[in-house]
């Protein structure tokens, strides 16, 4: 039996909780899992439809933490457990056992001064694991730069379920929203700095002298929002840029279909970066490339010039050009087609393969 102790685990939604469920879901295939996961309102009709047990902790976060590890640590010595894998490394500070231990690490939650009482305190336990599972290549490197020991990184990427056929109806609504609006342009993420909504739409002004027809989807919600809308008001770009939020996955896939170009170049925010960025992948299942950042794991989800291009987000200029080459001639058909190819790889039953091999 292996545990799985997550801080993030549907209902709820985000990146990180369609991680650990994904992960979850493949591993109960081919060993007995129980999860030990945060509290969330509407468990109780989510948790009764699997088929491995979750038990569900709640309280304010230091209690939590706290109450979780108490309850591991009783279940460790009354049960025979092959391992734990963790999606935090805060989720094993307090567990006390000599079974192999196993922690993935995403980006930003690692990424704290050298030296302070954070970084000590991540590398305490890190080190003592049998394997630190990085998102990517850039996050194994941070890690490594951070102080974790080279020899128990590995890197193994996200992965996603194969896509389901896209709703009819979902389809019909999405044309009749966007009708003759083309190139589309569209990004799905919480609005932080980080993502940088905000320089697409600066690109975006620049843009629209020479597609007069362009628009740009933003699907999500967060601290931004208002000062989103705010600049798209102020660049006189309320027939360019749409806002979404709080819709059905079917819409949301339908919209991502739909679109043309993924747009995300994010950037190093204080000490938040994109350890990944799973939103690539996802789209490149629909056959729509991605632009993405050079600071951050986003080279692992797109293969520069073949399905999507990399630029510096910091940079307004690249931005704009990196989006003008790929619409120009309608570049992002033949990008699309490659990524589409591409991401089979990301797909779970493979993904799992790679862990079934250090677990075993």
């Amino acid at each position: 039996m292996f545990l799985i102790l997550t801080r993030a685990f549907p209902p709820e939604l985000g990146g990180m909780q369609s991680l650990m469920w994904g992960l979850t879901k493949e591993m109960s295939r081919n060993f007995m899992v129980k999860v030990f996961a945060d509290y969330q309102k509407n468990h109780k009709e989510f948790d009764k439809n699997e088929n491995f047990s979750i038990e569900r902790v709640g309280g304010i976060k230091f209690l939590r933490k706290i109450r979780k590890a108490q309850l591991v640590n009783e279940f460790l010595k009354e049960n025979k457990v092959q391992g734990i894998i963790s999606d935090h490394w805060k989720s094993l500070e307090l567990i006390k056992t000599d079974k192999k231990k196993y922690c993935l690490i995403h980006g930003k939650e690692i990424n704290h001064p050298i030296g302070s009482l954070l970084n000590k305190r991540v590398n305490k336990v890190l080190n003592n694991v049998e394997k630190v599972i990085a998102n990517s290549e850039f996050t194994k490197d941070l890690a490594i730069k951070k102080g974790i020991d080279p020899k128990k990184m590995i890197v193994i990427n996200p992965g996603v379920d194969p896509v389901q056929e896209l709703n009819k109806k979902s389809l019909e609504k999405v044309e009749s929203l966007l009708k003759i609006k083309t190139p589309r342009l569209i990004t799905v993420s919480r609005f932080d700095k980080r993502k940088n909504h905000e320089k697409v739409i600066m690109a975006l002004r620049n843009l629209k002298q020479k597609y007069p027809d362009i628009v740009y989807i933003c699907i999500g919600y967060g601290d931004e929002e208002e000062n989103l809308k705010k600049l798209v008001k102020e660049l006189d770009l309320g027939s360019q840029v749409m806002f979404f939020k709080d819709i059905t996955k079917d819409l949301k896939n339908s919209l991502i279909a739909k679109s043309d170009i993924f747009v995300m170049p994010s950037i190093i925010h204080k000490t938040s970066v994109e350890g990944f960025g799973i939103a690539y992948v996802e789209a490149a299942q629909f056959g729509v490339p991605s632009l993405g950042g050079v600071d951050g794991g986003a080279s692992d989800a797109i293969d520069h010039n073949k399905t999507g291009l990399i630029c510096d987000g910091n940079n307004l200029d690249e931005i704009y050009s990196s989006l003008d080459t790929m619409i120009e001639n309608k570049k992002y058909l033949e990008l699309g087609k490659n990524a589409k190819e591409f991401v089979s790889k990301f797909e779970w039953e493979k993904i799992v393969d790679q862990y079934k091999k250090i677990l075993n």
